[in-house]
């Protein structure tokens, strides 16, 4: 138990979650990993990789030891979405990686051996996820392979088997690191740039040109003489059908009523506040923190509130505390929320303090604690003390053991709340649920006028009463609706209730400003085109009727969905090529941009300094590649640009030299890491993986 404490001490003394799970990608071992089951029915799996299926049931076990190694990481088995959505992804990559990308880089040549993983993991080579392992250093901050060592024996002598999980995951990230690390070498040490493509790369980059053009926009007018054809459609389909590959989707429409207080539910909320709020006004700074548990939805803050801030909770407050009033506010109303506030203590606070501690932990904490107290007073380093004695050896904020750093109250260690108004250069002791710390406050802001205040705060909220009311409404909306796009239509129109609409997939789980929504996803995933649900209720304050206009399975998107688009694609090729020809037409002959500009009712653009930089050019690239290879001092073009047809001469070219041979390189290497970076995604779409986990998270 000690050393998982220790784990999460080094791992997230001064934040509240730490979990770099997604930052990685994992294999586990082969005699651990559970076994893929193939023969499940699909609509239970959470996804197919490589022609294996992972089933719901295997994918949840995953999870469980995702969520057991961030619960030893952090100390915490409380998870919010956003940890749980990360557990989630650490549990899949483990799968990517073991069944598609191993096998990959395997049948590529490449292979991490045992001699390889021993020199990783305790040899001549350890990897930096040991190396920089907080859980492996020693006081100074520095690898300690004893640590290593230390930490093996624990694993054996642990009886809950928390400890090896932990040391597997290490072992395995460190392995598959490892294929990556060499993987990846394939792509970044291949995009080599010779002598020749450097020289040209700097030379266009380098480029400049002064060129005058005119520019003859296209007609916002539809061309009813261009004509596209279903046969052109149907092949223009043909040709780029890859750029039609979709995810499933659903188009819906959805009404929702929102459960909301009534005038009477809020009539009762203000005279309940009422009741307690003499009582309120009488209670004395000593007695507000039992007052507000026993009455108030707001219980008492240790925070110290300047000018202005409370503003964030009503202007109202703000002005009264800080008006030079005594006693309680009067009562306020924000939306459904009503408050009253009395300020309960004033103080000149600083914004921040600077703070360091010693963390000690253990049964003889208090009595090691006194020691050291006794001893700072005697004009000990504290430093030196806390590289000694302190368990957290992370905390070295500008380059010195034990400090923590610059504190505030939005950015403050649990339990480290009096650190606000401690004395300066007074070490003191205090406990949190990391161990007993000596902390002491070296320096601090300025401080500035504020105030402690108690907020009594009661929201309204719908009566069971109030509650049934909306269910009718919906009930009359879903009993209209009957099941079906067409009845859903005829409540909307009969009921005058506004139908939102939206493009839904699989992972969808906001509906506008609501979240928590995936009950609708499911249902429209579910359900046939045209049809219309019941009542789905969401965060027991919704109440949401959906229909399904269209379904779009995935793969290539149908053609007669698409065709639009296509015809749309396909008339401006076609407008802008008969446009190109009738100036060209028009220009036959002519000798000067003035007068090319006067036939095509234009402007002439003169003395226009073009950059041809990859890095700076901002023209239309049609436009800017034919100015680079036109002759000097000649009319060119007409050229057709997305916005217009263009007109120009270059007029002349001059090459500088702020691209260097670095830069170019520099441009290389990023391409080799692009590269590299797209191998995954590349090998999921070879090997056509399916990822259903939104079914089912």
């Amino acid at each position: 138990m000690a050393v998982l404490e220790k784990i999460r001490v080094k791992f997230g003394i001064a934040i509240s979650v730490i979990i770099a799970l997604a930052l990685l990608s994992f294999i586990i071992d082969p005699s651990t990993l559970q076994t893929v089951a193939q023969t499940m029915n699909p609509k239970n799996d959470v996804g197919k990789i490589a022609g294996k299926s992972v089933s719901y049931s295997d994918f949840t076990a995953d999870l469980d030891r995702y969520k057991t190694i961030n619960e030893i990481m952090t100390g915490s088995s409380v998870q919010d979405e956003q940890t749980s959505q990360q557990i989630r992804n650490a549990a899949w990559q483990e799968l990517i990686d073991r069944y598609l990308f191993i096998e990959n880089a395997k049948d590529a040549g490449i292979n991490v051996g045992d001699a390889e993983m021993v020199a990783l993991t305790s040899g001549d080579m350890i990897s930096p996820i040991i190396s920089q392992n907080p859980m492996f250093l020693d006081q100074s901050g520095n690898f300690s392979p004893e640590n290593v060592v230390e930490f093996v024996k624990n694993v054996n002598n642990d009886p809950s088997g928390n400890l090896k999980i932990y040391w597997d995951y290490i072992q395995n990230t460190v392995y598959t690191q490892q294929f990556y690390a060499k993987y990846g070498s394939l792509f970044t040490s291949s995009y080599y740039l010779n002598a020749l493509q450097e020289e040209s790369e700097i030379a266009s980059n380098n480029t400049k040109a002064n060129v005058d053009f005119v520019l003859a926009p296209y007609s916002f007018e539809k061309d009813s003489t261009i004509t596209v054809s279903q046969a052109q459609v149907k092949s223009y389909y043909k040709a780029h059908k890859n750029f039609y590959k979709q995810k499933a989707s659903r188009d819906i429409e959805y009404v929702v009523f929102e459960v909301v207080p009534s005038q009477k539910d809020i009539n009762d909320t203000n005279d309940k506040i009422a009741e307690v709020y003499d009582e309120f006004a009488a209670t004395d700074a000593d007695g507000m923190k039992a007052f507000l548990l026993k009455n108030s939805e707001r219980q008492l803050s240790d925070y110290w509130y300047k000018a202005g801030e409370l503003s964030t909770i009503s202007p109202d407050l703000n002005d009264y505390v800080f008006g030079g009033n005594d006693g309680a506010s009067p009562i306020v109303r924000s939306a459904n929320t009503f408050y009253a506030a009395k300020a309960i203590a004033s103080a000149n606070v600083p914004d921040s303090v600077y703070v360091k501690h010693i963390l000690l932990q253990g049964t003889g904490a208090k009595k090691v604690a006194d020691s050291l107290m006794t001893e700072l007073k005697n004009g000990a380093n504290f430093a030196a003390l806390a590289a000694v004695n302190s368990i957290d050896q992370g905390s070295m904020a500008d380059g010195e053991i034990g400090n923590i750093g610059w504190m505030t109250q939005t950015y403050m260690i649990p339990g480290f709340e009096s650190v606000i108004t401690a004395e300066v250069g007074k070490p003191f002791v205090l406990n949190t649920r990391y161990g007993t710390h000596v902390v002491l406050v070296s320096k601090k802001t300025a401080p500035v006028a504020k105030k402690k205040v108690a907020i009594l705060e009661k929201t309204s909220v719908a009566s069971a009463e109030t509650f049934n009311e909306y269910y009718a409404k919906a009930n009359k909306f879903a009993t209209i609706a009957a099941g079906t796009y067409e009845g859903y239509k005829k409540a909307v129109d009969s009921l005058g209730v506004y139908s939102h609409q939206m493009n839904i997939n699989e992972g969808t789980s906001s509906y506008g400003a609501i979240d928590n929504a995936k009950e609708v996803t499911r249902w429209a995933f579910d359900s046939k085109k045209n049809k219309a649900s019941e009542i789905i209720s969401v965060n027991q304050s919704y109440f949401f009727i959906a229909a399904v206009k269209a379904i779009h399975k995935e793969g290539y998107a149908p053609i007669e969905e698409v065709s639009p688009m296509i015809g749309q694609i396909l008339y401006t090729e076609a407008r802008n090529a008969k446009y190109k020809d009738e100036v060209a037409k028009k220009i036959e002959g002519i000798t000067s941009l003035e007068e090319v500009a006067k036939v095509l009712n234009s402007t002439l653009s003169d003395n226009q300094e073009i950059n041809f930089s990859t890095m700076g050019a901002q023209m239309d690239p049609t436009a800017l590649g034919a100015m680079y290879v036109a002759p000097l001092n000649e009319i060119s073009g007409p050229v057709a640009g997305a916005a217009g047809v263009y007109v120009f001469t270059v007029n002349s070219r001059e090459t500088e030299s702020f691209y260097t041979a670095d830069d170019a390189k520099m441009m290389q290497t990023q391409k080799g890491q692009y590269s590299s970076q797209m191998v995954l995604p590349v090998m999921m779409e070879a090997a056509d993986v399916k990822d259903n986990r939104a079914r089912f998270f």
